[in-house]
């Protein structure tokens, strides 16, 4: 064994030791996937994967993103794609139009079992629905990592992105310093892209959180989906029954574009409070007119391209697997000029 073969597998081990061993259904096994996977569960490089590097052949590394048709994905894409330059990877952006986990899970056990990947990086709609697949790569012998949404009951070997739960508690809080006079039993009003995914659930939970003692109650959060003029109109039909509202949040790029389309157009921009998340050109022009107060970057395309290169170290220099925050920064009026654009 080759001392840079020997670091990643002490260092993959190390890792290993965090995670939880859970039950695949479905495994690729040792024997039909062709890996050095170890009695013990501890991770060992698929032998495939080993000649690659030692025929120093481009490492492929592939990012399975949960909706590439999502308009975040294009900065992850473009992250991803400076990775790939600058490290002489082979990358590229998978995933299934519309957040389907059967044909995402589908499409990566399928990369499994062609051996025709070297280092995963996945983003999951729903964390429950990867966690046999994360095994799968895992035991196969196929580094693994989650980014933008997490998957931390898995054993994948590395989380990049932003603390989900921490940022929705801060978007909360935000909005709390914002907002003017008594606000005690009045409205602020939740409006996500997908309800039922975790990373929703877990940017809600911490936004419940940051309004704990506030005396505000939370209406929603309200599932708009990902199609424009539908999120539109279940904002406009959401707020068309509600009073006493104060503030609306948005906890997702779709949902805070469509929720301050509304507050723009109802005329009430001055009376409500809103504070969105991540910066498509949309949410920079509502934030400059001053309809939306704020909103929270968690940076993409540095996802993607940490993504990338947390993969490619471990596989070319036996660099330990690390967890990767990309933060949030808080877009406003007064930093602006300085944030960029996501789309």
């Amino acid at each position: 064994m080759s001392p840079r073969t020997l670091l990643r597998s002490l260092t993959a081990a190390t890792a290993a030791a965090a995670a939880l061993c859970l039950t695949a259904c479905g495994a690729v096994t040792s024997a039909d996937s062709g890996s050095g996977g170890s009695a013990d569960g501890s991770f060992t490089l698929a032998p495939y994967i080993q000649q690659r590097i030692d025929d120093d052949k481009p490492m492929r590394i592939k990012l399975s993103y949960h909706d590439p048709s999502l308009a975040f994905a294009t900065p992850i894409g473009a992250g991803m794609k400076k990775a790939g330059k600058e490290l002489g990877a082979d990358v590229s952006l998978i995933g299934p139009t519309g957040g389907d986990a059967a044909k995402q899970v589908s499409e990566i056990q399928t990369l499994i079992q062609q051996k025709a990947v070297d280092g995963l990086a996945v983003s999951s709609a729903s964390s429950d629905a990867l966690k046999p697949v994360i095994s799968q790569a895992y035991k196969a012998g196929i580094p693994i990592i989650s980014f933008n949404t997490d998957n931390p009951d898995s054993e994948q070997m590395g989380f990049v992105g932003q603390d989900l739960k921490g940022s929705g508690k801060a978007q909360a809080e935000q909005l709390r310093k914002d907002l003017k006079g008594d606000v005690n039993g009045k409205s602020v009003v939740v409006f996500s892209v997908d309800t039922g995914a975790g990373w929703s659930h877990d940017r809600f939970n911490g936004f419940k959180e940051g309004l704990d003692g506030s005396g505000l109650k939370i209406v929603g959060p309200v599932n708009v989906g990902n199609e424009p003029n539908s999120a539109y109109n279940t904002v406009e039909s959401t707020m068309s029954g509600q009073s006493n509202v104060v503030a609306v949040a948005g906890l997702d790029c779709c949902s805070t574009t469509a929720a301050a389309k509304w507050v723009a157009q109802s005329g009430k921009a001055d009376d409500i409070t809103m504070g969105g998340f991540d910066l498509l050109t949309q949410t920079a022009e509502y934030i400059e007119r001053g309809v939306l107060d704020f909103s929270i970057s968690q940076n993409p395309t540095e996802q993607g391209y940490q993504a990338v290169k947390v993969l490619h170290d471990f596989l070319t220099d036996g660099t330990e697997i690390k967890g990767v925050d990309t933060g949030a920064q808080f877009v406003t009026p007064d930093n602006l000029a300085d944030a960029t654009v996501e789309d």
